[in-house]
């Protein structure tokens, strides 16, 4: 007997340590070890199973040592149950005799922190607790500690799961054959000097496509599909229904569109108010739904796709809707909309993302449609630049949509930039805020009496901003119509910056300053890009704009007291 038993753990064994060296088949070893069959109460906890199962969570060392702590511990499981362990008779009748555990249903909340980073062991640990636990005896004590220790594990594990990738071996190999690549070509440049410009001129052009093509591949590498945080909102959304007692079918559509790691990690918080608001105050109760002559299952969809240079995750529900009269009213009464103006539909709607609006009746221990919803649009306007719009139709149903520019998402990387010149200074302009370049004419510009200017271009007025005015420079060109006007877009508007001139079009690489400039100098600069022969500012197209129109909205307020 002992020998069988042996013999099925070390097969379960030998089935781990496979998956420690390849990285595949660890939901074998989950079925094998019977953790897919255990009745678990936690949404969080079977979320995490599934993750592990799924690929979506890392394989790393601590799972793989806790993975043969349980085969270990089944060993011994069997050993007692064949009477092969000393005292196994009397621990088995303490297991027999001892009451049995209350299943206690997971709440939503509790579901929801099974997705965020874990608390900390300490804080975990209530302080009546600790200071109780000098009166209890030294086995409490190390079971405590213990506990403490197996928390700081997890914890690690769960930090260790966001900071990783898994990268397929094939998108390794072309990575290291790209190196190899760049390392023959530089050999080839570096021996063959000024001999043949003809054989540098190829080289060269070699050496730009090979490491455009190792840019592109790691670029790639940082690609996770939305399943990450996608899969486990099934849990926290079936767990929100049952408290709230609301039927509803959840569906998740685009799960498999690949995003830079950054942004999928920054949608978990806003995507988790959203389905809440959407479950807790978009669907109606199984009696309404019969009222308004609805299933009583309601349906909500989380989706994701791709646009051009944007990608769009959207939460709708075929709920009660908003009532734009509703919101109008409230914003009214809290003073936030104009009762001299006339709105349209969508612009009602978007009172509902303002600081503290809600039209709930009652404020649930949950959400309220509105409450949180001005954290779900810093979160994606300070981390993603991105934008939340409505659609919603009174009794079918609203939607929630997240619109993020993919080419906008990082700051810092290989960028394709301008290269100006602004009073003897160089600065770089993202390429992927320019629009054109223009060279403007006298006529072209106008003063307006609060001093602004205003640029024509090609028949499109544009708001003139002087880069050297600015920036605290004085510019080497005088004559306007010997400097040039690069017009750049940021969201819907557009504007006119003026430099000395610009110089060439090529990629720079953009990094952060190490210490905090932005919170010391209130100036629109990105970073400080390399070019190779030097280096030069960044400018900040975005937030020179958004700049300018907050003095333009200033000065209309101080004009009006």
């Amino acid at each position: 007997m002992q020998d069988s038993i042996i013999q099925c753990i070390e097969d379960i064994e030998q089935q781990i340590l496979e998956v420690d060296a390849t990285g595949q088949g660890v939901e074998a070893v989950v079925d094998a070890l019977g953790l897919s069959c255990m009745q678990l109460s936690s949404a969080g906890v079977i979320a995490l199973l599934d993750m592990l199962k799924d690929g979506i969570t890392p394989v790393n060392s601590e799972i793989i040592t806790s993975l043969l702590g349980i085969c270990e511990a089944q060993k011994k499981f069997f050993f007692a149950l064949g009477g092969l362990l000393e005292g196994s008779a009397d621990a088995l009748a303490k297991i027999k005799t001892s009451p049995s555990a209350p299943v206690i249903e997971e709440s939503e909340e509790d579901a929801a922190k099974a997705f965020e980073e874990p608390p900390t062991a300490e804080a975990d640990v209530p302080e009546e607790e600790e200071a109780g636990t000098e009166s209890k005896p030294d086995s409490k004590a190390d079971a405590k500690a213990e506990s403490k220790s197996d928390s700081k594990a997890d914890a690690k594990s769960a930090t260790s799961a966001i900071s990783s990738i898994r990268v397929a071996t094939d998108r390794l190999d072309r990575v290291i054959e790209l190196v190899g690549k760049l390392m023959v070509t530089y050999a080839v440049i570096a021996q063959g000097g000024a001999t043949s410009m003809t054989q540098m001129a190829s080289s060269l052009r070699e050496l730009d496509n090979v490491i455009t093509r190792l840019q592109q591949e790691v670029n790639a590498i940082r690609l996770v599909p939305l399943k990450q945080i996608f899969m486990p909102m099934h849990r926290l959304v079936k767990s929100l229904s049952q408290k709230i007692g609301k039927k509803l079918d959840f569906e998740v559509k685009g799960d498999d569109l690949a995003l830079d790691k950054t942004i999928v990690e920054s949608l978990n918080e806003p995507l988790v108010h959203l389905l809440r608001n959407a479950v807790d105050h978009g669907l109606e109760d199984p009696e309404g739904r019969k009222a308004a002559g609805k299933p009583e299952s309601g349906t909500v969809t989380l989706s994701a796709w791709r646009k051009g240079d944007s990608a769009f995750i959207q939460v709708s529900d075929d709920g009660r809707g908003l009532d734009p009269d509703r919101i109008l009213a409230k914003a009214l009464e809290k003073g936030l909309a104009d009762p001299d103006k006339e709105y349209e539909t969508e612009e009602i709607l978007q009172f509902v993302l303002q600081s503290g609006f809600s039209t709930a009746e009652k404020i649930t221990d949950v959400s309220g449609r509105g409450v949180g919803m001005d954290a779900v649009v810093n979160a994606i306007k300070v981390a993603l630049d991105g934008e939340v719009s409505i659609k919603s139709t009174l009794g079918k149903g609203a939607s929630f949509t997240i619109v993020i520019p993919l080419d906008r998402s990082a700051n810092e990387g290989i960028v394709d930039a301008l290269v100006c010149k602004v009073g003897g200074d160089t600065f770089i302009m993202p390429s992927r805020d320019v629009v054109e370049i223009y060279m403007p004419r006298h006529n072209d510009v106008v003063e307006l009496p609060d001093g602004r200017e205003t640029v024509d271009v090609r028949g499109e007025i544009h708001s003139l901003l002087r880069l050297a005015d600015l920036l605290e420079l004085t510019p080497e060109i005088d004559n306007i119509e010997m400097a040039q006007a690069i017009v750049v877009r940021v969201g819907d508007y557009k504007g006119a910056i003026l430099v000395d001139e610009v110089l060439r079009q090529q990629q720079v690489v953009i990094t952060g300053f190490t210490v905090p400039v932005q919170e010391i100098f209130d100036i629109p600069i990105l970073g400080y890009g390399m070019m190779g022969e030097s280096d030069a500012l960044v400018i900040n197209a975005e937030e020179m704009i958004q700049q300018f129109q907050e003095r333009i909205a200033k000065a209309a307020d101080s004009s009006l007291t």
